[in-house]
């Protein structure tokens, strides 16, 4: 395999396959034709656009010019393992960047929605500009951060090319350290004197300092930036909100489905630093041999020696990156204070149910629910099958969805636009078409609306790594229309609305109100009545 790290080696190879590729007019399906640019191949390639680093060239796919594959960061390899993300190596030939780089090390944890990885020469981002980039143009700028429950995920299942061309907006894509690679806390690595722990965080905000010193160039403004993202990239935007190092960095924030940050102490993550190390037989006591051996294993050695942290999220309080809890940042109002949009789906938690029953081969039953239920909340376990009884629900799987749906998002989202709106603008939404393609296999049950389905309204055809990519239908590509319009509208001017999409007004707390995402289009609703159809009275008073 070729080092993408090397970025001459890789600029070489890459300009060889395009070359290749335009001499069998392979391109043509890919890339627009007949286009002033073409020269007549049958592939359009952009303008050779100036970045810190050096020079890049991408190529013009669906109207868009897509910039694929460049690098933010030096490979974090070898002895910049669980460090903070270091400038790349610059260059002086013109980077091809029409290929996304490696996926981050990650297992296959999540079904279709991931694929495997062992490499860590993976931090690159993906620029998605208008066809034409005036460097004058001065657009507003969307981050995307992927989810994944930061153990799995990639930048190549997004493409932002919808989101460009309906809206005078760029939008960014980019990869970021996972799993052990990407959250680590051990004291023989917090004690070499650099930021620490959160290393999947200091990527993104990485990212953010690329944008705001190179987006210029693609015709972007570095001071009109919005960060978004769904699942894990909907708390790493609730991270960043309230993260010191990454105030000023954006503008905007919208958080799909990102509820909540589970943060732990410093001593609690080292203590699980400790086990990992010992896992992979590193840990001693002396903390150089100690760093030095786990640096020196290979990506598939830690994989295979300490399974488990390839499906964990721990998030300490390092001191740095994050420096208390989300709760008490957002009720102090320590945080940056920027419009938000923040929503949820009104199935989230089939996917995972049917996840577990595609990897189990069998459907949840009555019975196992009631024990589930008991599991999971000891004492209060009668009051939760009292709220959730099984005769309101087709079967024990929807049942148990609707449970772990609200008291993981949909109320602890709402609670967190109670706090934000004390001080920033907050429009809130719920997705709720529940005719959602699903690109994962089906399951004994319908998926709703389910986790990740409002994706695909955003980001056409999205269906993992691995699933079933589905074309929308009529209906839901109006909604979808809307839907990212209200996005690009927002990312412009921290709004919404326009007069071509009904209005959503922001929630506040004398006229607390909600957009419900919905066929035929989205409607205006009552926050108290989202709150009762999810039994928030009941998950806020265990929440404490």
């Amino acid at each position: 395999m070729i080092s993408k790290g090397e970025n001459t080696a890789k600029a070489v190879a890459t300009a060889f396959a395009v070359a290749l590729a335009l001499v069998l007019g392979a391109c043509s399906d890919d890339n627009d034709t007949n286009t002033p640019d073409d020269g007549g191949s049958g592939a359009s390639r952009t303008a050779v656009i100036e970045t810190a680093s050096g020079p890049v060239q991408g190529k013009i796919s669906q109207g868009v010019s897509q910039f694929l594959g460049i690098p933010f960061a030096a490979p974090p390899v070898g002895n910049l393992r669980w460090r903070p993300p270091e400038s790349p190596q610059p260059w002086q030939d013109t980077l091809d960047t029409v290929a996304y780089g490696d996926t981050c090390a990650q297992t296959n944890t999540l079904g279709v929605f991931a694929a495997p990885s062992a490499s860590e020469d993976c931090l690159y981002v993906n620029v998605f500009a208008q066809k034409d980039i005036d460097a004058q143009a001065g657009l507003p700028v969307m981050i995307w951060i992927y989810g994944g429950a930061l153990f799995d995920g990639e930048s190549d299942d997004y493409d932002g090319s919808k989101l460009v061309k309906q809206g005078n907006v760029l939008v960014v894509t980019f990869n970021y350290r996972l799993n052990v690679f990407g959250f680590i806390s051990h004291p023989a690595l917090d004690d070499e004197g650099h930021a620490f722990s959160n290393y999947g965080f200091m990527d993104q905000q990485f990212v953010f300092q690329w944008v705001r010193d190179n987006i210029t160039a693609f015709g972007g403004d570095p001071d009109n930036v919005t960060i978004f993202g769904e699942s894990a990239g909907g708390r790493s935007v609730l991270a960043h909100l309230i993260s010191p190092p990454a105030t000023g960095l954006f503008q905007r924030a919208i958080m799909q489905s990102g509820a909540g940050l589970p943060t732990v102490s410093l001593d609690t993550a080292e203590a699980a630093g400790v086990d990992f190390a010992t896992q992979v037989s590193c840990q001693s006591d002396d903390p150089v041999q100690t760093t030095e051996c786990l640096r020196s294993l290979s990506a598939e050695e830690i994989q295979s020696m300490a399974p488990s942290y390839q499906s964990r999220q721990i998030l300490p309080i390092d001191g740095t990156i994050l420096t208390q809890p989300l709760d008490s940042a957002l009720a102090a109002g320590d945080f940056s204070q920027v419009p938000v949009i923040a929503g949820t789906n009104k199935d989230e938690n089939t996917l995972f149910v049917g996840l577990s029953e595609l990897t189990s081969g069998s459907a949840l039953t009555a019975d196992g629910y009631t024990d589930q239920i008991n599991s999971s909340y000891g004492d209060n376990a009668a009051e939760v099958l009292a709220q959730y009884p099984l005769s309101d629900y087709d079967a024990p799987a929807l049942a148990y969805s609707a449970v772990t749906t609200d008291s993981g998002y949909v109320c602890p989202a709402l609670r967190a636009d109670r706090l934000f709106a004390a001080y920033v603008p907050v429009y809130a939404y719920e997705f709720i078409d529940r005719t959602a393609p699903a690109f994962a296999p089906a399951v004994s049950f319908p998926y709703g609306a389910y986790h990740t389905s409002e994706i695909q309204y955003l980001f056409p055809l999205y269906h993992g790594a691995q699933g079933t990519p589905n074309e929308l239908n009529d209906a839901q590509q109006a909604l979808s229309d809307d839907m990212v319009s209200y996005w690009i509208r927002f990312a412009g001017s921290g709004d919404p609305n326009t007069s071509s999409t009904p209005q959503w007004p922001p929630y506040t707390a004398d006229n607390p109100r909600y957009q419900s995402l919905e066929l035929p289009e989205p409607v205006t609703r009552d926050f108290p009545d989202l709150d009762s159809a999810h039994h928030c009275d009941l998950w806020d008073g265990l929440a404490g």
